[in-house]
């Protein structure tokens, strides 16, 4: 099941030559696949990539991160090779796994119970009797999540796969090397595990659960295994083709990835053992590994492994309200092998990063705009502009206005930069609305106003008296000077220089004093920018305020 289109990819002569070298990642991973191609003797291709997916749960961040990363590639490869090596990219659903426990985000936990250890494709729908299984109902969510990024990519069942035959002869294979693969993985088994272990898992023919048995005896010309039944004490042969049997974790991986000859796939850091020994079983099938790339996982705000179980990091959809998926792509694309942490602090940053790198990359050289991130999360198209207003200036905005509708802040947007409209900058437009629910959902309540004392009341008297004597329509240029000017008599930093060359310059202090009493909050924007876009009256006003205890008394 094919969806998505592939996007065009500008093929200029110069771009297919810069990305030769380019040590942006996504160019570095698709190098490795070409050197694939070269040494396996098809320099034609295809090429196929994978990500796995365990409908076990609901698509979530690491899923967008997996496909967006592995569509980076590529779009590299496909840039590098000139588009003429046909590519693939698989999104296989593991669906024959059993229901391990019934997740805790489901209804009708107590029907799902009754279910536990058969395949995800044989247990009801919780949701609705909109799907024939559990297993269904979140494929269907799966691609409906991917479709709705636009990816371009194929749909893959393990229960199609598995009933189809379209795994049967790597499953015979891998009946036929069974003791290779025992070999492999039994050391890394406790004494427990190691007496019940075998690669292959029979569904059984009676209660549909599927068992981990031992193996009492094989049959490779018939592809038959054997085993006792748990419930008859009965032995019970069963094909290992047809659907009878799917193969264990571990071995399941090395399996696909011979029968399907993948090509690339990436994971995250926790499964660099099951990599190591998948990629053994692989080849003793007789199959080639495909290239591997391992990413790290993120972190929870207190710096601690995100769980699902826990709740305790940032979903997709918590991102998405506050910012665009172009963001979140970004912070997907930067350092991949870096834990990062993942938490509602990062997204505004993230969000004026994206558009910095979207005005960029028009000004930059080819091989420059290569290792630019926009090109990376738009395919080599990037918007033509960026907004022309930064998410942390918007968010200050709505701090000062206590705005609740974006009308407000375009009163502001339209007063600072009159060709601005709601209906000429959409995306900025949008912006004004994810700046309003974030402050209002994440900022609002940690707001702590500063009642000014000291040399920063006295500066901050000097900064309205020279307010008031600029004309109307000062540049944030204008007024960046007057701020500057103030903070270098009041804030002096005689280790710093000023614009003149010679010091002193202004001590952080003084910005830091005006961000805490006149914004809540120790960081802020270039104040100049600010003042132009809130108004010299308005700012006045609030420094009058300030002055009087009002802000820190609201």
């Amino acid at each position: 099941m094919s969806t998505g289109t592939l996007p065009v990819l500008d093929l200029a002569p110069e771009l297919v030559q810069a990305a030769q070298v380019s040590k942006a990642w996504p160019f570095e991973e698709a190098r490795r696949i070409v050197e694939r191609l070269k040494r396996q003797g098809r320099p034609d291709g295809p090429v196929l990539f994978e990500t796995g997916y365990g409908p076990s749960g609901l698509p979530h961040i690491g899923t967008f991160g997996e496909v967006a990363r592995t569509t980076m590639v590529r779009n590299a490869f496909r840039l590098l090779t000139e588009d003429k090596i046909p590519t693939r990219l698989l999104c296989f659903s593991d669906d024959l796994d059993g229901l391990r426990k019934v997740p805790t985000n489901v209804p009708n936990q107590e029907m799902m119970q009754a279910f536990i250890g058969k395949p995800l494709t044989r247990v009801p729908d919780p949701f609705s009797n909109e799907y024939p299984s559990f297993g269904a109902a979140n494929n269907a969510r799966l691609r409906a999540f991917l479709d709705g990024f636009g990816f371009a990519y194929e749909f893959a069942s393990a229960t199609d796969y598995y009933t189809s035959g379209r795994f049967d002869h790597a499953l015979l294979r891998m009946l036929e090397v069974y003791d290779e693969v025992m070999e492999i993985i039994l050391p890394t088994l406790g004494p427990d595990r190691r007496a019940t272990y075998s690669p292959f898992l029979p569904i059984s023919p009676t209660t549909g659960v599927v068992l981990q048995v031992p193996m009492v005896d094989r049959n490779v010309e018939k592809g038959t295994i054997t085993y006792i039944d748990p419930d008859t004490n009965e032995r019970v042969e069963v094909p290992v083709t047809g659907g009878a049997v799917k193969c264990q974790w571990k071995a399941d991986w090395a399996m696909r990835w011979f029968a399907l000859g993948v090509d690339y796939e990436m994971s995250g850091k926790d499964l660099i053992d099951s990599v190591k020994l998948s990629t053994r079983i692989c080849r003793a099938l007789g199959g080639e590994p495909p290239e591997s790339f391992t990413y790290e996982h993120f972190l929870a705000e207190n710096g601690e492994k995100i769980s699902k179980s826990k709740g305790n990091g940032l979903t997709i959809e918590q991102w998405l309200t506050y910012a665009d998926n172009d963001s979140l792509a970004l912070y997907m694309y930067s350092k991949p092998k870096t834990a990062k942490r993942l938490s509602f602090e990062v997204i505004p940053r993230t969000v004026d990063e994206y558009f910095g790198f979207v005005d960029a990359y028009p000004r930059q050289p080819v091989e420059q705009q290569l290792g630019n991130p926009a090109w990376h999360i738009h395919s080599g198209h990037p918007p033509a502009e960026a907004s022309p207003i930064p998410f942390a200036m918007l968010l200050n905005l709505v701090s000062v206005s206590d705005a609740t509708d974006k009308g407000v802040l375009w009163a502001y947007i339209s007063r600072y930069m009159p060709h601005l409209t709601a209906a000429t900058h959409e995306k900025l437009d949008r912006l004004a609305g994810y700046a309003i629910r974030y402050f209002n959902d994440v900022l609002k309540s940690g707001k702590h106003y500063v009642v000014p004392e000291g040399a920063i009341r006295e500066a901050l008297i000097a900064l309205d008296a020279a307010l008031a004597e600029l004309p109307a329509g000062s540049t944030a240029d204008e007024i960046q000077t007057i701020v500057f000017d103030i903070g270098r008599q009041y804030f002096p930093d005689p280790n710093k220089k000023g614009p003149d060359g010679n010091p002193p310059g202004v001590s952080l202090d003084w910005f830091r004093g005006l961000y805490q009493v006149l914004l809540g909050q120790d960081q802020g924007p270039r104040f100049g920018s600010f003042v132009a876009i809130y108004g010299i009256p308005e700012t006045r006003d609030r420094i009058a305020k300030a002055l009087k205890g009002e802000l820190a008394a609201a």
